[in-house]
């Protein structure tokens, strides 16, 4: 295959050019364009020849595109108007505007691109954008495929379940091709929840009705739980173990099924050899406030939490923490933990040693290669927002191989 041209659009740090890298398909971005400032330094500090537009996409003519011929279309555009915990604006909400502009402009181009993939966040896929979406494409002659993928289908110890779309103009076999697509990414492990899984079903056939992907999952997940929840329970209970941190018996058994799941490497693979701790150690008030909150990882663990733009800022549903002492038992430390003073309670939670991944440890759970960096002048706050806004570069780089193959 000779080699492609890349337009990027929400570029970001990057994601989607490192997965072009790591595909190892011949192509070359011919242009990136985001509006946030801090990413655009980060971008331009990792790929400095490229061309990057500072600009919103409704600000690029029909002509300025016409002008800059392209093989391929990657994006992944605002998530905020899907995020099942947000407004759920959809195609009402601003941050939209620039996409529904891309499918306006998508049957005007005077060569379509011959390849398409897209990246959001689950709840994209019950969205009216994304009605309009394979309405576009369908009428602009692309066969397309959607996929639920979590970075844990490629090894990757971190649960980031996100929707992707893979879409081409091509006459091959519809059929084949969505087999390819689906067959690459293993069914979801057992031991995961609906919302930490790989789904390696179609979420709508290319032609055809949509399949009731959820419920099938859900069901098959609460099947196999409730099978052996009970004799693991009672195993735990004569063992004396207890179910801390409010986390439900259901909780702790995936979490086990997860770390035992030999398919997904450890997160010791991921993390820097040196690190200053001072900087990453959770401080005493996030502790005493927030410590039921927090999802902890040893560095033997095969599982954490999806890491979001919130992570070092605040606790609950931004990213797992490291225990540093895995010496401590992170039972004992929690057991009767509300029945001692704040001081003991303090001293207690001190002897676990938890940290902050650092930006470059997320970065690596991420995907990014070891050549990515940030500039000096980008800070570490700012660091974590943009990693939480990126993507997995494996996964992408996976469904780039399976598009074009």
């Amino acid at each position: 295959m000779e080699g492609l041209r890349v337009l990027e659009l929400y570029s970001g740090i990057g994601g989607m050019h490192y997965a072009v890298q790591e595909s190892g398909i011949p192509a070359q971005v011919v242009a990136a364009i985001d509006i946030n400032t801090t990413a655009n330094q980060v971008y331009k500090h990792n790929f400095p020849d490229t061309t990057l537009w500072n600009k919103t996409i409704e600000g690029i003519t029909l002509d300025d595109f016409n002008k800059l011929p392209f093989d391929m279309i990657l994006m992944s555009p605002p998530c905020q108007p899907f995020t099942r915990i947000g407004l759920q604006g959809d195609i009402a909400d601003p941050r939209t505007k620039s996409f529904l502009y891309i499918l306006d402009l998508l049957p005007r181009l005077c060569r379509r691109p011959r390849f398409i993939l897209l990246e959001n966040v689950k709840g994209f896929e019950s969205s009216s954008a994304r009605e309009r979406l394979v309405k576009t494409l369908m009428e602009c002659g692309y066969t397309y495929q959607e996929i639920m993928v979590s970075p844990t289908s490629v090894g990757i110890p971190n649960s980031r379940l996100r929707y992707f779309l893979v879409a081409k103009l091509s006459t091959e076999n519809e059929s084949t091709w969505s087999s390819k697509v689906l067959d690459a990414f293993p069914l979801p492990a057992e031991s995961e929840s609906p919302e930490q899984h790989t789904v390696s079903r179609p979420l709508r056939p290319a032609t055809g009705q949509p399949e009731h992907l959820e419920e099938h999952l859900e069901e098959h997940l609460e099947e196999h739980l409730e099978e052996h929840l009970e004799e693991h329970l009672e195993e735990d209970l004569e063992g004396g173990r207890v179910l801390y941190k409010q986390e439900t018996a259901v909780d702790a058994q995936r979490k086990r099924r997860q770390n035992n799941d030999l398919s997904v490497r450890q997160i010791q693979d991921f993390l820097q050899q040196e690190v200053k701790m001072e900087p990453f150690l959770l401080p005493p008030i996030t502790l005493l406030r927030y410590a039921l909150l927090l999802d902890i990882v040893q560095p033997t663990c095969r599982r954490s939490v999806c890491f979001t733009k919130g992570y070092g800022r605040y606790v609950e549903g931004t990213g797992s923490v490291l225990q540093c002492c895995p010496e401590t038992e992170v039972e004992n430390v929690f057991r009767g933990l509300d029945q001692v003073s704040e001081e003991e309670k303090l001293q207690k939670l001190l002897k676990l040693k938890l940290r902050y991944f650092t930006p470059r440890e997320v970065a690596n759970l991420m995907g990014f290669p070891q050549s990515f960096s940030f500039p000096e002048q980008v800070s570490t706050k700012q660091q974590y927002r943009v990693l939480g806004n990126s993507l997995h570069v494996g996964v992408v780089a996976r469904l780039l191989q399976l598009l074009v193959s």
